[in-house]
């Protein structure tokens, strides 16, 4: 099954072309991705047609100026599905970005009829929350990109892929050695577990409740506090898919759209410590601030 199965994203076409060594290009990237320990990730360039977003030894995908169309060329021994991976999961929520949609870094579950996310850079547990809620009995509807559709009342989350990857200390605490796996992406040693009985998947837009950014996990005890407007932008602003960060009317546009989110959903922090043992509580304190408990 390819990973492009089953989704509909019709504002963005893809074209995954022939694999093509990386040349070196003779411009410097105007913005870069780089892992914490400075292992670059992503560089993207501006080209005579648009973008060009380069995973060194992976992938290149060139992207149009309008964002409407993405073009793919793996790089040689690049699968499939490892380039269609990084087009799901990093190119495709900047493209949409680029069409003035807004997308974040974040995961997300459904809880009795609307959603939750968990909004968090990467490495700050989002996957694992969410596959701690779903093997649960909770729906999710994304791992790590959260696309918002605003509407008359409400912002909908866009179902993503139904899939959820995980290190392998979560895989053994919280996954069922049945659950079933997608084959191997050769650029990281995170498993991918596609959605199941034991892993059920929302694939309705469905409204967002409420939003947790997550802390750093250097905790000994559970941090929950609700965000002021100001910081719920921040936040929000810190955790977006952003294409054109340099251009300062697309900035101004972004801004505001996301100024309208932070009034309309209510935004927590939430630092925890990164206890398998605690994730029940956990669940259950998140449970009770939608349902109002909660005095925090």
């Amino acid at each position: 099954m390819s990973n492009l199965d089953g989704l509909n994203h019709s504002t963005v076409s893809l074209t995954m072309g022939s694999s093509r060594a990386q040349e070196p290009s003779d411009q410097e990237p105007y913005y870069r991705w780089d892992f914490p320990d400075g292992t670059p990730w992503a560089r993207f360039y501006r080209s005579t047609s648009g973008f060009v977003l380069r995973f060194p030894g992976l992938a290149d995908f060139e992207v149009s100026v309008d964002g409407r169309h993405v073009s793919c060329a793996p790089a040689p021994g690049t699968s499939r599905a490892a380039a269609e991976h990084l087009y799901l999961n990093q190119v495709l929520p900047l493209a949409l970005s680029k069409l003035g949609k807004l997308v974040f870094h974040a995961s997300s579950v459904e809880v009795e009829g609307s959603v939750v996310a968990f909004v968090a850079q990467a490495g700050r547990g989002k996957s694992t929350l969410a596959a701690s809620f779903a093997v649960n009995g909770y729906r999710f509807l994304g791992d790590d990109g959260l696309h918002l559709e605003p509407s008359d009342q409400d912002y909908l989350v866009m179902p993503s892929h139904p899939s959820i990857r995980l290190w392998e200390d979560s895989q053994d605490q919280l996954v069922s050695a049945d659950a079933q796996k997608a084959p191997a992406l050769e650029f990281t040693s995170k498993s991918r577990f596609l959605a199941g009985d034991m892993l059920p998947h929302c694939n309705s837009p469905t409204p967002l409740r409420a939003a947790f950014f997550l802390g750093e996990g250097e905790t000994e005890r559970t941090i929950l506090r609700p965000l002021g407007a100001i910081e719920a932008v921040l936040e929000w602003t810190k955790h977006s898919f952003l294409l054109e960060v340099e251009d300062r009317v697309t900035n101004h546009a972004h801004f505001e759209r996301i100024a309208a989110l932070a009034g309309a959903v209510p935004c927590y922090f939430l630092d925890y410590p990164r206890r398998y043992s605690g994730l029940a509580s956990l669940r259950q304190i998140i449970i009770d601030v939608l349902s109002s408990k909660s005095t925090v």
